[in-house]
């Protein structure tokens, strides 16, 4: 059995990216004990791109394909526009730069970083939906997807700042990461979610996605990256929000 959120739906597509997703998030440890670190770097990407095929499946079988494409080009074109003014001003994570190991690069940002945010922001609407009961342009709504989608976060930056993808000018209290990162991911999952206006949304299959993630990423970063700090924090922050969406879900269903 399987008990999950409500609206919980699913397409054949969908069931296909979401055990794709899992597959090659499963084998990215595998891939770096056999194959070395190289394929370990080209196995995150991949995930990345599933990942987001994944999210984009479960918005097309939702909003169809005109209002998907049209929220991928705002989320992804708005968050690489705060990561090059990022890396430009320092502005609004603190300084930092990009190494050159993920490529392609436009103007010093890696094209991975911009699907990143489009793989997560859609998950942490659904569980913002859940928990407020609002969306849209609700305070509450925008307040909670900053909370939900910066979560994200604690497991990440020290990851990828291990893994030397970047770099920060300023080493900060967060296991090295200063804390205008966090203060930025709020500021700008508001500012996106804002522009965007989610409405509608498939709660349960991208709910399911922020789970996995959250508990991908905590075993991943606890047992085989050697991170435990990061991984605890992140588990309890994002997986306590992933708690309360569960519970305030009015419509549980048992499959």
């Amino acid at each position: 059995m399987l008990r999950s959120f409500n609206k919980l739906r699913y397409s054949t597509s969908t069931q296909v990216s979401l055990l794709a997703w899992v597959l090659t998030m499963f084998s990215l440890p595998i891939l770096g004990w056999i194959l070395g670190e190289d394929y370990l770097l080209r196995g995150l990407s991949v995930g990345v791109l599933v990942q987001v095929f994944t999210v984009l499946a479960i918005l097309y079988q939702a909003w169809g394909l005109p209002r998907t494409f049209s929220v991928f080009i705002l989320v992804a074109g708005l968050a690489y526009c705060a990561e090059l003014l990022g890396v430009t001003t320092g502005l609004p994570f603190g300084k930092y730069h990009y190494t050159s190991i993920l490529q392609p690069q436009l103007a010093g940002v890696p094209v991975l970083i911009p699907l990143a945010w489009m793989m997560m922001l859609p998950p942490a609407w659904a569980v913002a939906e859940l928990i407020t009961g609002a969306s849209g342009r609700a305070i509450s709504f925008l307040l909670v997807t900053a909370l939900a989608f910066t979560a994200w976060d604690l497991f990440l930056d020290p990851q990828m700042v291990l893994w030397n993808f970047w770099h920060w000018d300023v080493s900060g209290p967060y296991f090295g990461i200063p804390l205008s990162n966090y203060l930025g991911w709020l500021l700008v999952s508001v500012f996106l979610s804002f522009i965007v206006k989610p409405k509608e949304l498939p709660s349960g299959p991208l709910s399911l996605v922020y789970v996995l993630t959250l508990c991908l990423l905590a075993v991943g970063q606890g047992i085989f990256w050697q991170q435990p700090g990061p991984a605890l924090i992140g588990f309890l922050v994002a997986g306590s929000i992933a708690t309360l969406a569960f519970f305030r879900s009015k419509d549980v269903v048992v499959l």
